[in-house]
């Protein structure tokens, strides 16, 4: 496994006693962070779970939020900003935007695994404007336009 980076995180008031966000396994690329609250979530809302953390993210990187696989699957529970961002000069508690896509409300319990953070590199743009641009056999073409034929 490669270097590690450390980010510093605040435990809130309303996180006393949780899991810091984890790696379930050796070779996870994103961390399981959890619920600080009890919340149901009906069909078709959203909600922003509280985690209980605040966090300081070393400048040049993010962190991404990103759904649960089986939270997605089994119940149409998913995150939708996918992924979302966490700037490194964001300091407020780090909530996790959920909507249920299921038929049935889903209940959130304290301490339920409720998404997954990625750590990753951030590179800055710089724009160079230009007149025009360097062809390619794409082109222009939007949509669709390289011939594939995959059922979606």
């Amino acid at each position: 496994m490669g270097d590690k980076v450390g980010v510093r995180v605040k435990r809130l008031p309303n996180g006393v006693g949780l899991d810091l966000p984890h790696y379930a396994t050796s070779g996870a690329a994103g961390m399981d962070v959890v619920s600080a609250e009890t919340v149901s979530i009906a069909p078709g809302a959203r909600h922003a779970v509280a985690t209980g953390l605040a966090l300081a993210i070393p400048h040049g990187y993010e962190i991404q939020v990103r759904p649960r696989s089986g939270l997605a699957l089994k119940h149409g529970i998913t995150v939708p900003n996918t992924p979302g961002t966490i700037d490194s000069d964001y300091r407020g508690e780090l909530k996790v935007i959920l909507i249920n896509h299921g038929a049935e409300p889903f209940a959130i319990a304290r301490g339920d695994r409720v998404a997954q953070l990625v750590l990753a590199p951030v590179t800055q743009a710089e724009w160079n404007e230009v007149d025009e641009l360097d062809e390619t056999a794409r082109g222009a073409g939007g949509f669709g336009s390289t011939g594939g034929h995959e059922k979606l």
